[in-house]
């Protein structure tokens, strides 16, 4: 199962709405087949690892393991456990059940129907781990969120300046860039948006751009912004507007609530929150984040705007970049 799983990251940032999976097929302790899902609305990793099979006439005689329940249902691809009835297999060993409304057991009872031996819940958390991002999207109906924010050694994201202030050093700018490739999305507040001008892409890094997301409830930013200029999609959550205008979408939504259910209505699975600290702190006080990370940089800003706080969440790991650190947390259980 281990396997699986490492399998499975290679499809990171390409398979979202679906989940990541991999598959493994073992002959008397040996793998003669394996594969990943890899992009969204291509083969499943239960077909490619039957497709890479070296010796498929051991098929009858292996067992599958794969970390998500075979699917049941017609989708972008026909049902994976279909593919293992017809194939014979006589084994299947399983991490998670599919919260997906169209399989959730179905693939599961149609392959114990046929015949087949299947074992479930093997390495079951670090199954959920792997596939947050869809579990959350299923059973909580919201995407998946994730908050990130730089701050000064003293705990401020900002000075008083009218000009923003660069905090950590370029290469905590590419691991960043990296994050961006892994979710669906990338949002930030109005304050942001017209201090800063970013663009949000990944330019760092290589890997698809995240759609960005603004809040601007009054509509008040102009037109100059990079995130309306550079052609890349961009959705506008505000009070009052609904409608497209070549790349920019107005999306009417006057609190986070909202704004999560229209997400969650157009199949957008995770977002990487960049701030600033008004977005960032309703999303903590609302209850919404799921992980926290930290970029700490070395210097001192000493007065301005104070960074979150953030008790609700616990830490699970830190790392050093030259002179910055990054803290990742996740949300503490209630």
């Amino acid at each position: 199962m281990q396997r699986c799983f490492q399998l499975a990251q290679n499809g990171e940032g390409h398979v979202a709405p679906n989940p990541l999976v991999g598959a493994v097929i073992v002959h008397e302790g040996k793998i003669i087949g394996e594969g990943f899902h890899a992009r969204y609305g291509e083969a499943h990793a239960e077909v490619m690892a039957i497709r890479n099979c070296k010796q498929p006439e051991l098929l009858p005689h292996s067992t599958l393991y794969v970390n998500l329940e075979p699917c049941s249902h017609f989708g972008k691809t026909p049902p994976c456990a279909d593919l293992i009835l017809s194939h014979h297999i006589p084994s299947v060993v399983i991490c998670n059940t599919d919260p997906f409304p169209e399989v959730s057991g179905r693939g599961i009872s149609k392959l114990k129907a046929g015949g087949v031996k299947v074992i479930q819940g093997v390495c079951e958390q670090e199954g959920l781990l792997l596939n947050r991002r869809f579990f959350t999207f299923h059973t909580l109906k919201r995407p998946y969120i994730l908050l990130k924010w730089a701050q000064s050694k003293d705990g401020f994201l900002d000075g008083t300046n009218a000009q923003p202030i660069k905090i950590t050093q370029t290469t905590s700018d590419v691991k960043v860039h990296q994050w961006r490739t892994e979710e669906t999305a990338i949002m930030i507040g109005f304050n942001t948006a017209k201090k800063d001008n970013p663009s949000l892409t990944a330019r760092l890094y290589p890997g698809k751009n995240p759609l960005r997301l603004v809040w601007d409830p009054k509509l008040e930013l102009p037109s100059h912004l990079q995130i309306f200029q550079d052609g890349n999609p961009t959705w506008v959550f505000n009070d009052s507007k609904e409608s497209l205008n070549e790349n920019i979408r107005y999306l009417k939504a006057e609190k986070l609530e909202t704004i999560l259910h229209r997400l969650y209505e157009e199949k957008i699975q995770s977002v990487l929150v960049e701030g600033g600290a008004a977005l960032l702190n309703a999303f903590i006080r609302e209850g919404y984040g799921d992980e926290l990370r930290i970029l700490t940089g070395n210097c001192l800003i000493k007065e301005g705007i104070k960074a979150p706080e953030h008790e609700a969440f616990q830490l699970l790991s830190e790392e050093t970049i030259g002179a910055d650190s990054i803290h990742y947390y996740t949300r503490k259980k209630a």
